[in-house]
């Protein structure tokens, strides 16, 4: 762990800032990401460009990196010929990363507590086709359950501080995803990805978090990769439904266009809007896609008793 405190812990007793979108970030460092495997490919490529990602967020206010395992999976790799021995190695090597950036940032005088988050994509990031977005994949949940299992055991073999199962577009895969976790040893937030009251699948998001309510590894639940507009209502929901702590970290309010792989739009998220969240129940904050550190440490700013 890379903190002596546990990160439910520190839920417990206050407010921990999460980091940014780990793609713009690289991007913003001239790193091409038009490949299916997305930020995947660098740790097969360029693995110190990852840590470096990660130290910019712990360096602007993060207490969490995410890895960048999102779209990292024995199949999507399998298609770029890398096999399941070198895939293994790579998905550990992801949380090895964050934890050196971890490292780096307290030589540099960062006293925090920091964590490592193993980023557990939901089965239509590997599909890279915006399906993530809609759900309703025509798989069962065994079928999604025997998806993500063998990700999850690799990942947790790494020791990551917590799973963070995000961007979860139907309940469906969320059921297939508690499911898993059970007894790998590692806690876990659930965060689902949602367009106004519903998962992105359409499902009532009161349905959709009442799923983790009495699962034990989850210790906290929420929303991420969600316009800044839908957070309040769902971080509500999450809080009264679960009675765990909440995970918010939305977009930066600009739509991704499937088709043309490209963000759309302008931008609408504020860092203010942070301190309406946590009075709602936010208790794990950040931004996911276009949110970079910039904007992290405005977060840890506001937050900042």
């Amino acid at each position: 762990m890379t903190s002596d405190t546990s990160l439910a812990t520190a839920l417990a007793t206050g407010t921990v800032v999460l980091d940014g979108g780990m793609s713009n970030q690289l991007e913003s460092a001239g790193h091409d990401l038009s490949d299916e495997l997305w930020s995947a490919r660098l740790l097969a490529e360029r693995p110190e460009a990852i840590t470096e990602a990660h130290l910019a967020y712990f360096e602007a206010g993060a207490d969490v990196a995410i890895t960048a395992s999102y779209q990292a999976t024995f199949e999507g790799f399998a298609r770029r010929g890398i096999g399941r021995e070198k895939a293994a190695e790579l998905l550990a090597l992801s949380v090895e990363s964050a934890r050196e950036a971890a490292r780096q940032a307290a030589a540099k005088g960062v006293t925090r507590p920091l964590w490592v988050a193993a980023s557990v994509g939901p089965y239509g990031a590997m599909l890279a086709d915006g399906s993530e977005y809609r759900g309703r994949y025509g798989l069962s949940v065994d079928e999604l359950a025997g998806f993500h299992r063998p990700r999850l055991e690799v990942l947790a073999s790494a020791r990551p501080d917590v799973f963070a199962l995000e961007t979860v577009p139907d309940a469906d895969e969320a059921r297939a995803l508690l499911r898993v976790v059970r007894g790998l040893g590692v806690p876990a937030w659930l965060s689902y990805t949602v367009e106004g009251d519903r998962t992105r699948a359409g499902q009532p998001l009161e349905e959709a978090f009442a799923l983790a309510a009495d699962v034990d590894e989850v210790i906290a639940v929420g929303v991420n990769c969600c316009a800044p507009q839908d957070v309040d209502g769902a971080v509500r929901t999450a809080a009264r439904v679960t009675g765990k702590p909440v995970v918010v970290y939305p977009n930066s309010g600009e739509a991704w266009d499937a088709g043309a792989r490209a963000w759309a739009g302008r931008s609408s998220f504020t860092p203010e809007e942070v301190t309406g969240w946590r009075a709602s129940g936010a208790r794990l904050i950040g931004g996911c896609c276009r949110v970079g550190p910039e904007a992290i440490a405005g977060i840890a700013a506001a937050l900042t008793p």
